[in-house]
């Protein structure tokens, strides 16, 4: 058997109301949406990925150990040439030797990833992770959302994959991004694409036992296409209002199917239909069984999230603001970054052979007896508490953290005495996320988001957010 035996899910946690953008343009495109998710200023896809499959590994059996496969999917990767996989791989602290694929060009892929996955042997941890953006005024702008979900495909309890099939029909014109662009176009002609959309849709549908199907999980544009295809698959409103959260998150590209199957699995659903659609191509997977979710954060169904002005979000997107100012920050090569990743990315200290006292990062002398350069090595939990804090405003930043800032606001700095292994801790400098101030005393863990933007490689590395929170 192979199945589905884990979903973790992220999504970011400021948003955008439909009636911000209407406020800002006189109308709104995104069609049945009532608000966007917004990925943070540091944030991008891959440390949306992060967040989704530490969640998703973290409530599983499976340890990173057990992990054969890695299969990433998106339309919008942070770097056009330049894998997802090996990123993701150091910081989750998987093998070195797992097989990595990334799938990409078309919003199918989270569904193809489940597939690819599915189709061989071992246990795989499968990604996608999306953030379409489009020309301000446009539906794919105004409708596009942030998030990420992980699934966990093994040979476990969980969600069974019983069937899948597939549909390839060449459709140009209905959804691409030209060579070079950050922006998803379209022709916009709506009797067309809308055809494209439930043709492929319910081609597959039909080769799939549908009949008793508890939900369909369904790419979502929008929030209304998704029930035009519901006389094509044979299924009522109700059956894909089930598999459907794109009027809380907008459109997630890659990930909208994936997080249609968490909503289903989250309320209780036995069996489903997941589908992926993307330029006139449709890939289909029956599921049967109980899917477990796990939620970073905000979680499936967004709650009390940070609303944001049309502004705001212009600024957060980086629209309104400038990058480094001119002499840059203080420079760190890449391969002294990449020596460093280990600490940066899954926080591994030294224990100092000589009197076992706790070092980050773990190079030089050992602050207690003065050992040079003799540690053991020990991955910290990533949990601390507070023992400093200052927050910093315009013009007291960094210049390699202006962007960041120029894009979030204000930031907090702190030193936070991280949990060791036994009970020790030790003291680092941090950022610390979130709009509310932390005093000391208060308890943080770890998460991974973009640091900053160097020689246009992008450095990612660990900050820290309230437990509280």
């Amino acid at each position: 058997m192979t199945a589905i035996e884990q979903l973790g899910t992220y999504v970011p946690r400021f948003a955008l109301s439909a009636e911000a953008v209407e406020e800002a343009w006189g109308q709104f495109h995104g069609a049945g949406i009532e608000q966007t998710a917004v990925p943070g200023g540091d944030e991008d896809t891959l440390t949306m990925s992060y967040e989704a499959a530490a969640v998703a590994l973290e409530a599983s059996e499976r340890t990173q150990s057990e992990i054969d496969r890695l299969v990433v999917a998106t339309t919008t990767p942070p770097l056009e040439e330049e894998a997802m996989g090996s990123r993701l791989q150091s910081m989750l602290g998987l093998e070195t030797d797992i097989r990595s694929r990334q799938l990409t060009g078309s919003t199918r892929a989270g569904v193809e990833a489940v597939l690819t996955a599915a189709e061989a042997p071992g246990t795989a941890l499968v990604v996608a992770s999306d953030s379409p953006r489009g020309a301000p005024d446009s539906e794919y702008e105004q409708a596009g959302g942030a998030g990420a979900v992980a699934a966990i495909v093994g040979d476990e309890d969980g969600g069974e994959i019983t069937d899948h099939a597939a549909r390839v029909d060449a459709v140009p014109g209905t959804r691409f991004r030209p060579a070079g662009s950050d922006e998803t176009d379209g022709l916009g002609i709506a009797t067309y694409d809308r055809n494209a959309y439930t043709s492929a849709v319910g081609a597959v549908g039909p080769k799939l036992s549908v009949e008793d199907v508890d939900a369909v999980a369904l790419q979502a544009p929008n929030g209304k296409l998704p029930y035009r295809a519901a006389g094509a698959l044979g299924v009522d409103t109700e059956t894909i209002a089930a598999g459907t959260n794109v009027s809380e998150i907008g459109d997630t590209g890659a990930a909208s199917p994936l997080f249609g199957l968490a909503t289903a699995a989250n309320s209780g659903a036995a069996s489903a239909l997941l589908i992926g659609y993307g330029s006139g191509d449709a890939t289909a997977l029956a599921i049967e069984g109980s899917i477990p979710v796990a939620s970073a954060v905000e979680g499936i169904v967004p709650g009390e999230r940070r609303s944001l002005s049309y502004g705001e979000y212009l600024r957060m997107r980086g629209e309104i603001t400038t990058g480094e100012p001119e002499g840059g920050g203080a420079y760190v090569s890449v391969p002294s970054w990449k020596r460093t990743m280990p600490q940066r990315h899954r926080l591994v200290a030294g224990v100092c052979t000589e009197c076992d006292a706790l070092t980050f990062p773990p190079e030089g002398v050992c602050t207690e007896c003065g050992t040079f350069e003799s540690f053991d090595h020990v991955e910290l939990p990533g949990t601390g508490t507070v023992e400093a804090a200052t927050g910093i405003g315009a013009g007291g930043a960094p210049p390699e953290f202006v962007e960041q800032q120029a894009k979030s606001g204000a930031y907090t700095s702190a030193v936070v005495a991280l949990d060791g292994p036994h009970g020790e801790t030790v003291s680092v400098p941090v950022q610390v996320l979130g709009d509310d101030e932390v005093g000391i005393g208060d308890r943080v863990t770890a998460t991974i988001r973009r640091v900053y933007t160097q020689e246009d490689v992008i450095r990612y590395g660990f900050k820290m957010r309230s437990l509280a929170e």
